[in-house]
Parts: C-alpha cells; structure tokens; sequence
C-alpha cells in the first residue's frame, strides 16, 4: 500500500509536465501563426506617395535610406501641354529657350526634352538620373498644369516597415496602399 501511494504522486507530476509541454507547443505555434498572418499583411500594401497631399517640399531627396532615393518623378503626358516654355524644365528665369545646364530647372539633367512639332516639345524623365528633389514638379505646378509627380518606385524601394520619408513627411503624403494598387496616379479631373 505505500508503494501505490508513491507512485501516484509521480504520474500526477508527469501528467503535468506533460500538459506543460503540450501548452508550450500550442502557444509556440499560435505566435508563429501570428508573426506569419502580421508578415502577410505587411507584404499586402507598399508605400506610396498621394500626388494630391505632396507640397513638393524636396524632403523624399534626402530622407529615403537609399542614395538616390527612391522617389522619382513621374510626367502624365496625358495631363501635359507639350509647352515650348516647360515651367518644370526651365528654371524661372532661364536666359534663352534651349537645353543648356544652366537653363534646366532639374540639377541632375534628368529631363530629356524632345522636339515634335513647332512649337510643341515632349518631356521625359530618366528616372536613374532623378533624385527625388521635386523641384520640376514645383515648377510643374506652380506655373505649368501638374502634369508632373512624385512616386515611390517598388523596383528600387526597399518597403521599411517605418519609412523615414513617411516620418518626414509635413503633410503626410505618404501611406500604405494595396500592393496590387501600388501606384496613385494623378488624373485630368482631380482635384
């Protein structure tokens, strides 16, 4: 009879670290779980820039971890006049109506201006030369009609889960948006 008793208290100890073991498994595999579904959800959106919240302030330049950054600019020739006189090519008070550096408003010469008529010119951008300063999408906008814009290319970002442009950001331009939608394009009609 006092064998029978010892033994039980041993089976009640390995019942319990048996369920022990048992409950640290089920909670080890339910924080896997989680950390997996939280990785999906992150891998479902990117970021991107809203051309409508942008104000141009030149900070994608210089806070992106990349250099250059990320950030290029972006021409909707569907929105574009074909200007002789570009107000986001030529710097405000360029001398003469001709390609020279020192008459483009961009400092990289990331703008490649084409002839296609008198007096209409195509603008396009050499986005491995761009950096992101927004100074032709400043002048774009301020004299021009915004055909040019800002964008976050996925090609080259490489999506921090803080990015440091979206911290930077005075109008909170930047935003997650649906990776098969990574793109916000700016349309004829907006406002």
């Amino acid at each position: 009879m006092a064998e029978a008793t010892r033994s039980e208290p041993s089976s009640d100890r390995r019942g319990f670290f048996r369920g022990m073991v048992r409950g640290m498994a089920l909670l080890a595999g339910g924080a896997t779980l989680g950390l997996l579904a939280t990785r999906a959800q992150a891998a479902r959106t990117v970021w991107q820039i809203d051309p409508h919240k942008c104000t141009m302030c030149g900070r994608c330049a210089v806070e992106c971890v990349l250099m250059p950054s990320a950030v290029k600019c972006v021409h909707s020739h569907g929105m574009c006049g074909y200007c002789e006189l570009c107000t986001g090519f030529f710097e405000p008070d360029a001398p003469n109506l001709h390609e020279g550096a020192e008459n483009q408003l961009c400092p990289t010469g990331a703008i490649e201006r084409t002839l296609i008529e008198e007096p209409y010119y195509e603008y396009r951008i050499k986005e491995n030369q761009c950096i992101g300063c927004a100074k032709c999408v400043a002048g774009c906008a301020a004299f021009g009609n915004g055909s040019m814009y800002l964008q976050i290319r996925h090609d080259r970002c490489v999506d921090c889960n803080d990015c440091a442009i979206a911290r930077a950001c005075p109008t909170q331009a930047i935003r997650r948006v649906p990776a098969d939608q990574p793109y916000l394009l700016k349309q004829v009609n907006e406002p």
